[in-house]
């Protein structure tokens, strides 16, 4: 399952969770509307990591968390903890940063 952020909480959404992957995005990103799709497919393959996506426009506590300077940024959280990010809009680059995650 994906989440949308619809407030900036992203940092509860992490505390309350063990694994959590995060796009950062925003409505005028195109390779971010690419992703979006395949995020939620990978997400329907792997129930034991939480999916946020979060607008890093609208929510900029949520934006802090991660070093988004460009878009679609991926991050990873575990245990509370930031652990790793990538940008990409290349879904290969992006299986690898969950399974790395994941693994952990």
């Amino acid at each position: 399952m994906v989440q949308e952020l619809n407030q900036d909480n992203l940092q509860e959404i992490i505390n309350n969770n063990d694994t959590v992957v995060v796009q950062y995005s925003a409505t005028w990103c195109g390779n971010c509307r690419i992703m979006k799709p395949k995020v939620k497919k990978l997400a329907s393959e792997l129930d034991a990591i939480t999916f946020v996506i979060a607008d890093a426009e609208k929510f900029p506590e949520s934006r802090k968390l991660a070093t988004v300077d460009n878009l679609p940024t991926f991050a990873t959280f575990k245990n509370g903890t930031f652990v790793n990010q990538t940008q990409t809009n290349k879904f290969d680059v992006l299986k690898d940063l969950v399974n790395e995650v994941a693994s952990n």
